[in-house]
């Protein structure tokens, strides 16, 4: 059997499952933002409270990702709904994000619209070309001490009140998302306080942290894939150069299975709830090799993509 007809049989959306996974992240999510804030005084309660409610907010990001794909529920109304839901947790605004995601999707490994992905990339030629002021900026942007906190900082609270393309994919939408955000704070301000607030804001930035060093590790690891056109391969583009990390099975079920990112990537239909059975019932031949954690802290040094090697190498001595 090849891939693609082994992955199609996978690829079948279940509304009791999707409802399991929405619904019980949402209350997971509420509840232990709850707790956080009502237990403050207590170290031992808030953070372990504030870690679970940080990767709820990830898993929530992630079944976003899943309804613009229309993977997660059943009919295609059933997960826009469910995706502009959940758009103001998640701080992504749901119909931009959702086209410029399938943007990422057709142009992945395309050394010709690296515009389309998360983390930007430079070449090794082009680092040999570069000014002082371009190397010195693309070390700080590639630094993970910047990259992660920052990043995380920038993206989820600053960028995404106004993502790329959004005069072309939905203007209104992103200020209606922006003022049901506020409106959401308002309320959290008013039933909590000012503490309540900055506990929402310090475990969502953790949240987002663990999202962007994810989505660093999902397309920058050694032996990643990048082409130029006519020589790229779309489907060797999605399973070589899309990570499978292996971090145990709580870690996948914690984020709903996106580090199982090379078998999306090839068929983006399969829902997050089948994702890690189908990735874990692939026959020998046809199992990719997994990243674990120790080479996925490696793969933060690499920052270059040496075109003369395929690989993605770290900075020049």
């Amino acid at each position: 059997m090849d891939l693609r007809s082994y992955t199609r049989q996978y690829a079948r959306q279940d509304n009791r499952l999707a409802a399991i996974s929405y619904f019980g992240t949402f209350a997971v999510y509420f509840v232990a933002l709850a707790l956080a804030i009502s237990q403050a005084d207590r170290w031992y309660v808030l953070l372990p409270a504030g870690v679970v409610f940080a990767f709820a907010a990830v898993r929530l990001y992630v079944l976003q990702h899943d309804t613009g794909h229309h993977s997660l529920f059943e009919t295609r109304r059933q997960n826009e709904w469910a995706g502009h839901i959940l758009s103001p947790f998640t701080f992504a605004p749901f119909e931009v994000m959702k086209q410029n995601h399938n943007l990422h999707h057709a142009n992945i490994g395309n050394l010709e619209h690296r515009e389309t992905g998360e983390i930007h990339t430079m070449t090794l030629r082009e680092w040999q070309h570069a000014g002082f002021w371009q190397r010195l900026g693309y070390r700080l942007y590639r630094n993970p001490l910047i990259l992660v906190p920052l990043g995380a900082a920038f993206t989820y609270f600053i960028r995404y009140r106004w993502p790329k393309n959004s005069g072309e994919f939905g203007a209104f939408g992103v200020l209606l998302h922006n003022l049901t955000i506020l409106a959401l704070l308002w309320v959290l301000y008013s039933v909590a306080g000012l503490q309540g607030v900055m506990i929402w804001f310090l475990f969502s930035l953790l949240g987002g942290m663990i999202g962007v060093f994810l989505v660093y590790l999902q397309h920058n690891f050694e032996d990643t894939y990048w082409d130029r056109r006519p020589d790229l391969n779309p489907a060797e583009a999605a399973l070589q150069g899309s990570s499978c990390l292996d971090f145990g099975w709580f870690f996948d079920f914690a984020v709903a299975n996106i580090t199982l990112h090379d078998i999306h990537h090839f068929n983006a239909r399969i829902p997050s709830y089948r994702l890690r059975q189908c990735h874990y019932n692939l026959p020998d031949e046809l199992a990719p090799r997994r990243i674990k954690f120790p080479e996925a802290l490696r793969a933060v040094t690499l920052k270059l993509w040496d075109e003369d090697k395929k690989q993605l190498v770290p900075f020049p001595a």
